[in-house]
């Protein structure tokens, strides 16, 4: 039986746990790994391009699985919810293997590299699809979810500013008695510990209340089928790759830009007098970024609740886009100017994501209304997909720009490495942001349809229930 009601506080910050858990990995894996690869562990930027093309080309394609094996699971707790408790120390394990760099050969090193890697994207799946699905079967009202949904991506992007905040000094801290690759080893045991904590805490806080109208015997044939046929569901999809292909290229430059280009690399003498010797221009940066996410996620609630999800992504993509062109204008002195496009561009890019998420949820809504079965779990599986899928484009395409512009790690940079790196912070990923825009204005679903959907399913659960009751 579907349970109805107001979720609590305690339920809201318990699934936001969830996403604090994995965005502290995956913020650390955005914007350090590839820098990891090129500046610490020793393998080239075109090499570690095509490592992230392939391992998360076959990672992406795992997503489907792991949601498909999630709504087949049958537990006392829930579908979702026990993937939270059983991968919670193996996904902190892989993530401190991927950042350990063992004595070996520059092929030995890149072969570690292919195999701890698709580990943890593939342990990623397995913890970070069922929690997404978990909003698709906490509650039927799309209001709810949409808050659970800001929730979700206030403590998502809680959980990257705590990284950003501590990586630089755990690493330094660390290193003191390290060697500097240890010390990213001891500092990702730090970001495991923690990551663990608060997945063991959203399955603990939080709570599975839809049940599918149906009992779920149908064949995985026909649950592809009806995805496929899904419309809403491929633009969603191609929206949510370009958005990601948007911020994937510009997390991944932007370690490089500062360092390189603003000529950032112990000098600071580039860095303006009113920010503390303890942070250095790029973690500023990147705090800002992540902080400008949060207000956005903030925002997205209410301004989506007055002029709706659709038009509130819409906009949010074309401004970003148009603040990124701008991006490129700044000269590598104008710190005040990078800092204010970094917080605007950003509380764009953080307003799209609880959208995103609310939007799937609607989705598989709208497929168990079409067809009279649901498949939350390889619904949502395609939000993880898309992510993936968008980051495997732009961290990539971030590693072969890089070689192509000839850059060349722990040396000064040519002056057309030096443009190229900029564009990555700029036109890129505009592009990326543009596209995105305009997949989102064929998004067939509005605000009204949504909610009769929702409607008539409710009143189906009620006849099924009543039927059951009935005969019981």
């Amino acid at each position: 039986m579907t349970e109805t009601g107001s979720i609590i506080l305690k339920e809201k910050i318990g699934y936001g746990l969830g996403d604090a858990a994995s965005s502290m990995y995956w913020k650390i894996f955005g914007m350090y790994l590839l820098y990891f690869y090129t500046d610490v562990f020793g393998i080239t930027a075109a090499a570690a391009g095509t490592m992230f093309l392939i391992t998360r080309v076959w990672d992406s394609l795992f997503d489907p699985v792991v949601g498909v094996m999630a709504d087949r699971t049958n537990s006392k707790w829930g579908k979702f919810r026990p993937y939270l408790f059983w991968m919670a120390i193996p996904f902190g394990l892989i993530g401190i293997l991927t950042f350990y760099t063992p004595a070996l050969s520059a092929g030995g090193k890149l072969v570690y590299a292919y195999i701890t890697y698709s580990l943890m994207m593939m342990a990623y799946s397995l913890i970070n699809v069922p929690y997404a699905s978990l909003l698709g079967v906490m509650s039927p009202d799309g209001k709810q979810r949409t808050a659970l949904s800001s929730y979700r991506m206030v403590f998502a992007f809680g959980g990257s500013l705590l990284s950003l905040w501590l990586i630089d000094p755990l690493v330094h801290f660390f290193s003191k008695s390290n060697s500097v690759q240890m010390a990213w080893t001891y500092a990702m045991i730090v970001f495991a510990l923690i990551s663990t904590l608060f997945f063991w805490g959203c399955f603990y806080l939080t709570k599975e209340r839809i049940k599918p109208i149906q009992d779920q015997s149908h064949k995985l044939k026909d649950d592809l089928t009806d995805l496929f046929k899904n419309k809403p569901w491929w633009i969603l999809l191609c929206a949510g790759v370009a958005a990601l292909i948007f911020n994937s290229i510009r997390d991944g430059a932007a370690v490089y830009y500062f360092k390189y280009f603003v000529g950032e690399n112990g000098n600071d003498a580039v860095k303006p007098s009113y920010i503390p010797d303890s942070l250095t221009l790029v973690t500023v940066y990147l705090l800002l970024g992540q902080a400008s996410n949060i207000i956005g996620v903030i925002a997205a609630t209410p301004v989506a609740n007055k002029i709706g999800k659709k038009t509130t992504f819409f906009l949010a993509m074309t401004l970003a886009a148009v603040l990124s062109i701008i991006f490129y204008l700044p000269g590598k002195d104008n710190i005040i100017w990078m800092m204010a496009l970094q917080i605007c561009i950003s509380i764009c890019a953080g307003s799209i994501f609880p959208l995103l998420w609310s939007m799937y949820a609607d989705i598989a809504d709208y497929s168990e209304w079409q067809t009279g079965r649901r498949a939350t779990g390889l619904i949502f599986s395609s939000s993880s997909m898309a992510q993936k899928f968008g980051w495997t484009i732009g961290g990539a395409a971030t590693g072969w720009l890089l070689g192509f512009y000839g850059f060349e790690a722990n040396t000064v940079q040519e002056a057309t490495t030096q443009g190229g790196i900029r564009l990555m912070l700029s036109l890129l990923p505009a592009a990326g942001a543009a596209l995105s825009a305009i997949f989102i204005l064929l998004y067939p679903l509005s605000e009204e349809k949504v909610q009769r959907i929702v409607n008539d399913l409710n009143t189906k659960r009620t006849q099924h229930d009543t039927t059951i009751l009935n005969h019981v």
